[in-house]
C-alpha cells in the first residue's frame, strides 16, 4: 500500500451515491432488500434506498477492521444476524463503502446465497485485490480511502469514560 489516500468529501459521497443509483437503475436491477454492512454501508444503502424507492433497510453488523491496513483474521457476523426468512426469496442488494479485501462482502453474500432470489454487490470504491467482483462500483482505486465519516477519531470512546478532545 502507497502512502497516497483516496480523499472522499460529503459532497463526493452525494455525487457517489447518486451515480452508483443511476448505474443499477440503467442495468434494469429492482432490489426489494438493501442489505448494509455496518458500518461504512449504512450511509451507501440509506443513499441508495432513497434514489432506489427501495423502503425495506437491512442491517449486517460485520467486524473486520481494527485500524488502518490492521483487520481480525476473518470477518466475523456480530449479533443481531439478519433473519434468513425475512430476506428469503428477494432480490437483495448488499452495500458497502468498499470491496477492499472482498471477504466482508463475501461473508455476506454468501450468507444470502440459497435463501434469496438474486443478490448483488454495490460499492462506493472497489480494489483491485478484492475477492468479490461487485456489480455495482462507483470508483475503483488501490489507495487507503478516508472517508468523511470515519477520519476524525470518535468524540467518546467505548469504554472510556470521558470525552475526547477535539
Amino acid at each position: 500500500m502507497t502512502d497516497a489516500r483516496e480523499e472522499l468529501s460529503w459532497e463526493q459521497f452525494g455525487t457517489a451515491a447518486r451515480e452508483l443509483a443511476e448505474r443499477i437503475a440503467a442495468d434494469g436491477y429492482e432490489p426489494d432488500i438493501i442489505l448494509s454492512i455496518a458500518r461504512g454501508g449504512l450511509f451507501v444503502a440509506g443513499s441508495l434506498g432513497y434514489a432506489l424507492d427501495v423502503k425495506n433497510l437491512h442491517v449486517a453488523n460485520v467486524e473486520f477492521y481494527t485500524g488502518v491496513n490492521e483487520r481480525l483474521p476473518v470477518p466475523i457476523m456480530l449479533p443481531p444476524v439478519p433473519n434468513v426468512v425475512d430476506l428469503s426469496g428477494s432480490r437483495v442488494l448488499v452495500a458497502d463503502d468498499v470491496a477492499d479485501t472482498g471477504a466482508t462482502l463475501k461473508l455476506v453474500r454468501d450468507f444470502c446465497v440459497g435463501h434469496v432470489a438474486d443478490v448483488r454487490c454495490a460499492v462506493v470504491y472497489e480494489k483491485p485485490q478484492s475477492s468479490v467482483q461487485c456489480e455495482y462500483v462507483w470508483r475503483r482505486t488501490n489507495r487507503w480511502i478516508n472517508f468523511p465519516w470515519s477520519t476524525q477519531p470518535p468524540v467518546v470512546r467505548r469504554g472510556a469514560a470521558q470525552v475526547l478532545d477535539s
